[in-house]
């Protein structure tokens, strides 16, 4: 029999990180409560873990910084806590790397839905972070290199890009020339927010477009599918 998912909660609140993690046990998860960043890591030091839920308010080190952490140190899905009434917030922790949020205060059946639905998406292989990706790729005259998370043009330098036009980029070149619908672009990228995000995929494809298309009012690499959503439209081939 495989072991239960294993879940670290990590928020300041002792009354939210206990019931929490009350609740999610009596649901068959392993858990784990840390009270910061600190305790955090020594966690991850001692263990493996299968997803970070993470408050956003915390003292010294808060949710956002930590969520940086971890996606720089780790693939390990993340769910944030947060009690922001501003959208912006929200959409900052999941171009960060987060999978999606919680907005307190919150129902607990819905947190362990999100976890579910997150697991579900991670142990199926279907986010592109949950593979192994070739460090260097080339499509038409670009050559994208996911270690330094840049792309480079033939003959020309180096373009940085934000972590939302990289994990976008990557979720295109895994799949070429398949058309993905808006909703399934938020699932493969960011996880599903609320209906609110609907517009950050469009907004995240102008902005890769300015990048690496030569005219991006008329687009030759992703392009739009009315009714549909975009489909990368160039070839690709991996690079030693």
């Amino acid at each position: 029999m495989e072991p239960s998912p294993h879940i670290l909660v990590v928020d300041d609140h002792r009354d939210i990180r206990d019931a929490v993690s009350k609740y999610l046990a009596r649901n068959g998860l392993r858990v784990t409560p840390a009270d910061g960043g600190a305790e955090m890591r020594a966690v991850l030091k001692t263990g493996a873990v299968d997803l970070v839920v993470l408050d956003v308010m915390m003292p010294g080190e808060d949710g956002l910084s930590l969520c940086r952490f971890l996606r720089e140190t780790s693939e390990i899905p993340v769910i944030m806590l947060t009690a922001m009434a501003e959208d912006t917030d929200r959409v900052v922790g999941l171009e960060l790397g987060a999978d999606d949020y919680v907005t307190k205060p919150f129902n607990p059946r819905e947190l362990l839905a999100r976890i579910r639905a997150v697991l579900r998406r991670s142990h199926s292989g279907a986010r592109p972070r949950d593979r192994i990706d070739p460090r260097r790729t080339r499509f038409n005259q670009w050559i994208l290199d996911s270690a330094r998370q840049e792309i480079l043009q033939d003959g020309g330098a180096a373009i940085a890009l934000s972590t939302a036009e990289f994990r976008l980029l990557q979720t295109f070149i895994q799949r070429p020339h398949v058309v993905l619908s808006r909703d399934q672009l938020l699932d493969l990228t960011a996880g599903r927010a609320a209906q609110v995000f609907d517009r950050s995929i469009d907004n995240q494809v102008s902005r890769l477009r300015r990048k690496i298309e030569e005219d991006p009012k008329n687009p030759s690499i992703i392009k739009t599918v009315w009714g549909g959503g975009y489909v990368f439209a160039a070839d690709v081939e991996e690079l030693p």
